[in-house]
């Protein structure tokens, strides 16, 4: 096993070249880029660690990060599962009350009993930001998809195995520091690396060299593949593509035919063909959240209390995306028919602060729970906040 240097859990790490940033398990050092070597590291189940890193008592017991669950009668879904509740059925976007449903199910099995807990979505932005910047001290070059994984460019490493043992350094570093665990996939080009990050969850670490790529890929359902969704695997099936391997028996043609232009991209993919290039995302054009309400509500000050929330929380989030100001404020409105209205203000000038956002956004609310656009005084289930012509 190679030995890396110590870091000392609270000082800061060495300041090291773009071009010499990681020294090999031989002594040799990762330089310029040689060949295309692309990691990708995703945090294991985020939103659920997060709660057992600060609850040590949760540790153990299965945990899901979600709505209300209101003894299998609330509303939304299941953001998270650690793994233990994923053995008994639960996972992401599932509705809430299933996920109590299948919970209460385990109990009476002799199971142990289901946390459910809310989300605490600053809690998690706080720490993807500090677990970026110390992947970062590693990789001069990264690319964040999301708040819980990130590409790694790391075609400055001399070969895969010194790749390798730069990835397992990065993930001691995380579980050290902040007491989580990542998994890493390293292939030749993005497709590759993703796919890989998902195949030994948790605490994994998959390397997948240029001449493994097929083979690694081949007996994999179809749907690993990113973009093939639950329509378009279907229509796969219903043409003998289950397996990655099956698209093999297509000409590029043929699959054009059948899918147009991505069909083209699926035959590519499935000769573990993909682009190893990091470009940055389009900026986003606005940024918003929305809630929908375990109970239908007319409850003005619980209705502000949450419109206020939003408000905190986007403003908060304008610097994690690379901008200062907005200038249009749009308000959204769900009621109980599932009516839902919109109504947006454009500001003259560029604005930045909560007082103005809080103040914007309650004028374009009220008219929803007075007369003027809800004189039957309908119960309100959805309420949301959008930020438009953000600046820097």
């Amino acid at each position: 096993m190679p030995t890396f240097p110590h870091f000392p859990h609270s000082g800061a790490f060495p300041s090291l070249p773009s071009s010499a940033r990681f020294l090999g398990a031989q002594g040799e050092i990762c330089d310029n880029s040689i060949v295309d070597i692309i990691g990708h590291l995703d945090m294991d189940a985020f939103f659920a660690a997060v709660a057992e890193r600060d609850h040590p008592e949760w540790r153990g017991l299965p945990l899901v990060v979600g709505a209300d669950p209101q003894g299998g009668r609330g509303r939304g879904v299941v953001s998270t599962a650690n793994y233990l509740a994923r053995r008994y059925g639960i996972h992401s976007a599932m509705p809430i009350s299933r996920a109590w449903e299948l919970a209460e199910a385990a109990k009476r099995r002799g199971e142990p009993a289901t946390i459910f807990v809310t989300p605490n979505f600053p809690r998690y932005a706080e720490l993807s930001r500090r677990i970026m910047a110390l992947v970062n001290q590693y990789v001069s070059h990264i690319l964040k998809v999301g708040i819980d994984e990130a590409y790694l460019d790391l075609g400055f490493c001399k070969s895969f195995e010194q790749a390798e043992a730069l990835c397992q350094q990065i993930k001691e570093e995380i579980r050290v520091r902040e007491g989580l665990t990542a998994s890493v996939g390293i292939g030749p080009n993005k497709l590759v690396a993703k796919i890989a990050s998902d195949r030994q969850k948790p605490n994994g670490l998959t390397v997948v060299r240029p001449e493994e790529a097929e083979e690694f890929l081949a007996p994999l359902p179809i749907r690993k593949i990113p973009g093939v969704g639950p329509k378009t695997e279907k229509f796969l099936a219903r043409r003998g593509i289950h397996k990655v391997a099956d698209v093999k028996r297509f000409t590029p043609e043929e699959l054009e035919e059948l899918l147009g232009k991505w069909g083209l991209a699926l035959y590519e993919k499935a000769h573990g063909q993909g682009s190893a290039i990091l470009k940055a995302s389009p900026e986003p054009k606005s940024i918003g959240e929305q809630e929908t309400f375990s109970k239908d509500t007319l409850d003005l000050e619980f209705l502000f209390e949450r419109l206020w929330a939003m408000c905190r929380s986007l403003l908060e989030s304008l610097p994690e995306k690379g901008f200062r100001t907005f200038r249009t404020v749009v308000v959204t409105v769900r009621f109980a028919d599932f009516k839902t209205y919109t109504r947006s203000h454009t500001l003259a000038s560029p604005a930045g602060t909560l007082r103005l956002l809080q103040f914007e956004a309650m004028k374009l609310f009220m008219p929803f729970v007075d007369h003027r656009r809800n004189p039957r005084r309908k119960l309100i289930r959805l309420l949301g906040v959008r930020l438009e012509k953000l600046g820097h």
